[in-house]
């Protein structure tokens, strides 16, 4: 109940802040200029709406993980509020869940008024759209799932404009592992191969939930990929989570 309430309180005050309707409304308005792109644009009309709507989806989504994120215990700190919350019976794991799910809640409405401004969109053009765009939509979802925790771990140590710093540097990393990982593997060298590799394994794979260029090609994704995904996400979202509580558990707010 007491992570409950502060996941609720967190979401009101979440919504009520003004830059979630400005990302909101760039984001629907990047879908709509889809329509115009893709009739200036020599190819399929429907690929064209489907690329921009889930690249929309899932840049404005980031934003406003890391955007409001960041800012999820500094504003505690800042206000002072922390040393009443604090000092009532609950323990600092359940704070920082609880605002951790306040952020996937107001991540939830976002998505899905994005999603279905989207979808109506596609179905204009499309009477009969390839369903797995839902597929793709569920592993952006779980990839602002993870932004965000990476995001509550370092505003639970650090400063707003630090966190945004590191959060969006873990992300753009995230899309790069791959790279990173060959890139090593033909290095000569072999302490950069093992270093490269360990680097591959420590960071987060975002790669792993970008199934967005398949999706617009109509390349099948197996509900297999689907889940094995997921799982990867909330395995190391459950690790970050425990990290930031850590850390958290041990800061001194005196």
């Amino acid at each position: 109940m007491k992570i409950a309430a502060i996941a609720i309180n967190t979401f009101r005050e979440a919504v009520r802040d003004k830059i979630l309707y400005t990302l909101l409304f760039f984001a629907i308005a990047m879908i709509a200029s889809s329509i115009l792109l893709g009739k200036l644009v020599i190819g399929d009309q429907t690929k064209i709406i489907k690329d921009m709507g889930l690249a929309s989806i899932s840049l404005f989504g980031v934003l406003i993980a890391i955007f409001v994120g960041i800012g999820l215990v500094f504003k505690e700190i800042e206000r002072k509020t922390i040393y009443t919350i604090i000092a009532k019976p609950i323990q600092r794991y359940q704070f920082l869940l609880g605002k951790y799910l306040g952020l996937i809640l107001t991540l939830v409405v976002e998505v899905v008024i994005m999603s279905t401004g989207f979808i109506l969109l596609l179905f204009y053009y499309e009477p009969s759209p390839d369903m797995d765009i839902l597929k793709a939509i569920l592993l952006i979802f779980f990839e602002l799932m993870l932004i965000t925790s990476i995001a509550l771990l370092f505003s639970s140590f650090s400063t707003p404009i630090m966190s945004g710093v590191f959060t969006l540097s873990m992300y753009v990393i995230g899309h790069l592992t791959g790279d990173l990982k060959m890139l090593g593997s033909k290095s000569e060298s072999a302490a950069v191969k093992h270093i490269t590799e360990f680097m591959y394994y420590l960071l987060p794979n975002l790669e792993n939930f970008n199934i967005k260029a398949k999706v617009v090609h109509n390349i099948p994704v197996s509900w297999g990929y689907i889940l094995y995904a997921m799982s990867y996400g909330i395995l190391y979202i459950a690790i970050i989570l425990l990290i930031s509580a850590i850390i958290f558990q041990r800061r001194d707010f005196k």
